[in-house]
């Protein structure tokens, strides 16, 4: 049996089902990256993101986080005067007796003897030792 009008009604049945969706017109964004890795290199910057600023180890991080690089150096360490954000601004001059320790520290491996109070340990490099208070003593492990 021969029906010469049932393709174009199946054909028309079908488009029916069909339903378009607009997107708002413009195209996707971009997906998000997945995780990122950084180097451990130390060059601080300060980072913003929601109004809330925050200090890492290198523009790298900041950006892994989701942070945007507002100024080279870390957040807080600014002086009082015309400093309005942007740019690096007027560093506050380091107090006598109270040195400044560092906030990240380089991974590389050159050890030295240092000293607090009564203790005396080794660190796998002067900037942990001086991140922890201690006044380093010597280069290469203790002994």
């Amino acid at each position: 049996m021969n029906m010469p009008g049932l393709g174009p009604l199946a054909a028309a049945l079908l488009l029916t089902g069909c339903v378009a969706v607009e997107n708002g017109g413009g195209p996707a964004g971009p997906r998000p990256d997945g995780p990122q890795m950084c180097p451990m290199i130390y060059a601080p910057v300060c980072g913003e993101r929601g109004g809330r600023r925050q200090t890492f180890g290198n523009s790298c991080q900041a950006g892994a986080e989701g942070y945007r690089v507002v100024h080279r150096g870390e957040c807080g360490r600014r002086g009082q005067g015309n400093w309005t954000g942007g740019g690096p601004g007027p560093v506050i001059p380091p107090r006598p007796g109270r040195p400044e320790r560092p906030e990240f520290c380089t991974r590389e491996y050159a050890p030295v003897c240092a000293r607090r109070g009564g203790s005396v340990r080794t660190f796998p490099n002067s900037c942990e030792a001086e991140r922890g208070g201690y006044s380093i003593i010597g280069r290469g492990p203790c002994r």
